[in-house]
């Protein structure tokens, strides 16, 4: 049977399920709440909140220029370069998560986000990408820490949408208006104690959460509804498949409508 898990009404009852909210890049030095969470719970599938993250103020993502050619009949390369202030790529993020999440061995980075699909990881700021003639695009790009959450402070991402025309020419297309999604992690295959924490993290645009909308994450059937737009840890995941979609909802939780509101994805866990 599918259990359903609101994370706004199991914060209120922590005495049950040991949950409290944080925010993004802030502090929270109560952790009696995440003891309880995981005494009471034992080995059940759980979602909580990643508490003591570095902050970075003033970290700042441009993109410098964007540019297409066409390539072969059928295709064209798209090449981004960025202008990254008040923040390092390839500099190890040295706070408490860094210890026990993912790491990149190549340190902090830009998560490169085309169409929603899985990212790239940029250690150096450009990357290009191949898309098709005659299709439209979104570009998301953020600063990411080591461990890939991502920078949340204003001027940290930058949204694109554009066209590629049947020549391979780029044209810039305006932004949606309505609140999108954006997936980042988990991604790939996890091994060993990487196992243990798996970051859940994604990235929201016109919506910060606080408007009502949730995230309602779906992780091997198990429902969670976050209404606080942050970064999550899914602890007791099994070995094996990992199935993972989120979708925005509103705030009776009904699914909204656009272009970038739903994603799934499937990652692997191995001993």
């Amino acid at each position: 049977m599918k259990k359903n898990f609101n994370l706004s009404l199991v914060a209120l009852a922590f005495a049950t399920f040991g949950f409290t909210a944080c925010n993004s890049g802030t502090q929270n030095t109560d952790t009696s709440s995440t003891d309880t969470l995981n005494t009471d719970t034992a080995n059940a599938l759980q979602v909580v909140p990643v508490e003591d993250s570095k902050a970075f103020p003033g970290a700042n993502l441009e993109i410098a220029s964007i540019t297409s050619e066409k390539v072969g009949a059928d295709s064209a390369r798209v090449t981004v370069k960025y202008n990254v202030k008040n923040f390092t790529l390839t500099e190890h993020t040295e706070d408490s998560n860094a210890h026990h999440m993912a790491n990149s061995a190549e340190g902090q980075h830009i998560h490169f986000i085309l169409d929603n699909t899985p990212y790239a990881a940029l250690y150096k700021p450009e990357h290009s990408a191949m898309v098709k003639l005659g299709t439209d695009h979104y570009l998301l790009s953020f600063l990411s820490r080591s461990y890939h959450e991502s920078i949340k402070e204003k001027g940290a991402a930058v949204l694109k949408h554009f066209k590629i025309d049947e020549s391979g020419a780029l044209s810039e297309l305006e932004i949606p208006k309505d609140p999108s999604l954006f997936y980042s992690r988990p991604k790939g295959e996890y091994k060993g104690k990487d196992t243990n924490r798996l970051l859940l993290d994604f990235y929201v645009w016109n919506t910060d959460l606080k408007d009502g909308n949730k995230v309602k994450a779906t992780i091997n059937g198990s429902d969670f509804m976050l209404d606080n737009w942050g970064p999550y840890e899914i602890l007791n995941a099994p070995k094996g498949e990992l199935s993972v979609n989120l979708s925005l909802v509103d705030k009776n939780g009904n699914a909204l409508s656009g272009n970038n509101v739903s994603i799934s994805r499937k990652v692997t866990l191995t001993e």
